[in-house]
């Protein structure tokens, strides 16, 4: 299998769609987590009560730990068994679904600590998937740092889900817009997983089995024809 430099990868079409995908899908989680007390402070869930004294938002906040914890095995078993691209297809729908179910059931102290929690749960999903995709299609021999280069898509979408969300919500004064946003991104990353990122890693590992060098990646963001070192 041909494994691709840091250099190589950053200059491939497919490296900056997974890229896309995984910033996308990071944002909707972020948003979630992130603005979680705000959130529930604008909705009165860090003072409704739900079970033995505890509120929604203290709830919502040690059930999502255990979520976050459960996630990663969860669908790296999943993946193991239907494939990578199928389970992000799979695990960004449904955080788009409770993403949206947050939209509409926020008020509601229970749907509160469920949805986010939904929410933790689909978008941990990243952690284990684009990790190993990176691998996948880019080699072992410089899978760390590949992965380490991949995995800054999250910083990138911490600006739009912090400090971009808080500035959405001063100059619109509701929460659901950003929300709205967040469900968004989640839709068109599980869109973006099946339609475009699925066959294009499939077109690019299947050349690399057959053991001809890789096609021109003229499919992404941006693309160059891989040289053989």
């Amino acid at each position: 299998m041909v494994s691709y430099t840091p250099l190589q990868m950053l200059k491939m079409g497919t490296f900056h769609v997974m890229y896309l995908v995984s910033a996308l899908l990071t944002f909707g989680g972020l948003v979630v987590t992130a603005q979680l007390q705000p959130v529930a402070a604008a909705y009165g869930l860090d003072r409704a009560v739900v079970l033995l004294g505890v509120s929604a938002l203290a709830l919502a906040l040690m059930v999502n730990l255990i979520s976050g914890g459960l996630t990663r095995p969860f669908w790296g078993r999943v993946s193991d068994r239907i494939g990578r691209y199928n389970t992000m297809t799979i695990a960004f729908g449904l955080g788009a679904l409770a993403i949206f179910g947050l939209v509409h059931l926020v008020r509601y102290p229970s749907w509160f600590v469920i949805l986010s929690a939904g929410t933790v749960f689909t978008w941990g999903a990243t952690f284990v998937l684009f990790s190993a995709a990176t691998g996948d299609v880019f080699g072992s021999q410089y899978a760390e740092t590949n992965n380490g280069i991949q995995y800054t898509a999250k910083g990138v979408s911490s600006i739009f889900a912090g400090w971009g969300a808080a500035k959405l919500l001063k100059v619109i004064g509701s929460w659901a817009p950003v929300l709205w946003a967040a469900f968004a991104c989640n839709l068109l990353a599980a869109i973006l997983a099946f339609f475009w990122l699925k066959p294009m890693v499939a077109r690019i590992t299947a050349q690399q089995r057959s053991g001809g060098a890789p096609a021109p990646d003229c499919s992404g963001l941006l693309s160059s024809q891989y040289i053989p070192s």
